[in-house]
């Protein structure tokens, strides 16, 4: 056992000895007195908005519960930094800045920014393919490309699924090898290579292999050397050894169904590029001033443009996805973010960057939404400027004919269910004269701002717009918010009271993730289990031969009218057939 303390040492895995850092300059620790005292002046609340911001955390800042730490970032100073709730239930330590935390998708900018430090060092170019590194990995309608992995374009199949459709849990320890050959084994892909945005770590995966083996050090090295040792982020690493203690680490936590109790969601994986890195509010304030006056590789904004630039699709148009960040605007502001979720982990990096303006959450409880959180910070801190900006709006002259509303459909005309991707339903119905909405992360009541158009009420930054008319019915519905647009269908409701469901019984094998998916009747009630495990899972008809329940949609084959197989989609998992065997 050893600590992971990156700023007294570097565990040298290949030789088993312990590589010491270079000390940091008398100049340097002279800057980082200066900027850690900045953290003590907005712990202790000199700070106008502190009490509206603590108002936001009140369910965190509880005894006997999980929490998160928060820091807010203005002009370049951390002008706020505070934990709420407890880091360890077991040992009752409080959360503060300095609390470690794994920040899951956050990993994403990292590993991206390493491989633009790599190409600015010559050693590879982002529109190689695959093979050129992985040489035995297998070809498939078109190129895969290191770009296309960035921008998660490259239509490969999430890995964490694959494995869950395995019975396998995302917590338990992998090794690399298992991983990699199960990416290998899969015949197709989910889209075709840059036909659009479909987010997978498999590529982030793949990604990792690759810096390992361009830059000949694992991927938590070359990050110490090249970033975090040079940012003097000293809390900040992936963490490629489940075995290494942490110091000041936060555990993760799931609240248990209608309690006010937690279970403890313990990982013993080592897989990095899925989100094991871990770090603080502290060492992040450094990360996001790099982004300002880059210090890394050359030096210079050239490689902070580049983080900025979202992928292109085959068609030209955006994929939505930059070097691990998403850009948009919010209340006429442009804004990058990234968010991330594992285990009980949650965490956001909300960046407003012409205004030099910053917001960092992390969580280690699974019920968090810091990514709506930092949005109501941002809310109470750029008031005025978003106050500004809806004042111009207002007072712009249009010159154009307008085309106003003609009627504002009622509440009874909306209701109904909202196709917004295959077997996924939108459910809109009326609750205390409000719509409610269920199908989302959790039940929304939506309300309406304008015409037909409605916001919910715990996600401000989303819009959900109605249209379409017919037969007493709208028949469209499309969600809106920062890097995002759904369009869904109304679907209509069919009579199953005549099916059999016997039809669907039987055991279904996939060779490419070689497992075996048992159907049966229970309770009148068609269910599904992966063999040798005992968990069970219940599905409803959805359309004909269709069948789905959260994250599983079962299309069911025939020949000559017999059920031969099905196709699955599911979580991040298309066009996986099974046979019937």
């Amino acid at each position: 056992m050893f600590y992971y303390k990156p700023y007294l040492q570097l565990y040298d895995y290949t030789t088993t000895r312990t590589v010491a850092f270079k000390k940091h300059s008398p100049l340097k620790k002279y800057f980082l007195f200066v900027v850690l005292s900045s953290f003590s002046v907005g712990s202790f609340g000199q700070f106008k908005e502190s009490q509206e911001i603590n108002k936001l955390f009140k369910a965190w800042n509880q005894p006997n519960v999980p929490g998160g730490a928060i820091g807010i970032i203005k002009e370049g100073k951390l002008i706020y930094s505070k934990g709420y709730g407890i880091g360890d239930l077991e040992h009752t330590i409080k959360i503060s800045p300095s609390s470690v935390f794994n920040i899951s998708a956050e990993s994403q900018q990292f590993i991206t920014f390493s491989l633009l430090l790599l190409e600015e060092q010559g050693k590879l170019n982002l529109d190689d393919t695959v093979q050129k590194y992985l040489p035995d990995f297998p070809e498939y309608n078109a190129p895969l490309t290191i770009r296309q992995f960035i921008h998660h374009t490259s239509g490969i199949r999430h890995y964490g699924a694959l494995m869950h459709l395995k019975g396998r849990s995302n917590l338990e320890s992998l090794e690399a090898n298992e991983i990699y050959e199960l990416i290998k084994n899969q015949k197709a892909l989910n889209s075709f290579p840059g036909k659009k945005f479909s987010y997978s770590n498999s590529g982030y995966f793949l990604l990792t292999m690759i810096i390992e083996k361009v830059s000949n050090q694992s991927l938590n090295r070359y990050a110490q050397e090249h970033i975090f040792g040079p940012l003097g982020m000293d809390n900040t690493f992936f963490y490629d050894n489940n075995t290494a203690l942490i110091k000041n680490k936060v555990f993760s936590y799931r609240k248990k169904t209608n309690e006010h109790r937690f279970d403890n969601l313990n990982m013993r994986t080592n897989r990095v590029e899925a989100g094991l890195i871990y770090s603080t509010i502290e060492d992040l304030f450094l990360w996001d001033q790099n982004f300002y006056n880059n210090k890394l590789g050359k030096g210079g904004q050239n490689i902070i443009k580049n983080m900025y630039k979202e992928g292109l699709l085959n068609n030209g148009e955006s994929s939505g996805f930059a070097y691990g960040l998403r850009s948009g605007t919010y209340k006429g502001l442009k804004e990058v973010s990234n968010g991330g979720r594992f285990a009980g982990y949650r965490s956001e990096i909300l960046r407003f960057p012409e205004e030099n303006f910053s917001v960092i959450i992390l969580a280690n409880r699974g019920d968090a939404i810091p990514w709506t959180m930092s949005y109501k910070i941002a809310d109470v801190l750029l008031k005025e400027k978003f106050l500004a900006i809806t004042k111009k709006k207002e007072n712009k002259i249009d010159n154009y004919k307008r085309t106003d509303i003609k009627e504002k459909f009622s509440l009874k005309q909306i209701t109904g269910d909202y196709e917004i991707e295959p077997g996924k339903l939108l459910k809109i119905t009326i609750k205390n004269d409000s719509l409610q909405l269920e199908g989302w992360v959790e039940p929304l009541m939506l309300i309406n701002t304008k015409g037909n158009t409605y916001r919910a009420a715990n996600y401000p930054i989303f819009k959900f717009i109605f249209s379409e008319l017919k037969n007493t019915s709208t028949q469209k519905l499309t969600v809106s918010g920062p890097s995002l647009k759904l369009t869904s269908k109304r679907k209509e409701r069919i009579d199953f009271s005549t099916l059999n469901l016997t039809d669907y019984t039987g055991s279904f094998y996939n060779e490419e993730i070689d497992a075996t998916h048992i159907f049966f009747i229970e309770d009148n009630q068609l269910k599904v289990k992966i063999a040798n495990y005992d968990e069970k899972r219940k599905l409803a008809p959805f359309d004909t031969d269709i069948f789905n329940s959260e994250n599983y949609l079962v299309h069911f084959t025939r020949t000559n009218g017999e059920i031969n197989g099905f196709e699955l989609k599911t979580y991040r998992i298309t066009h996986l057939k099974f046979e019937k065997i």
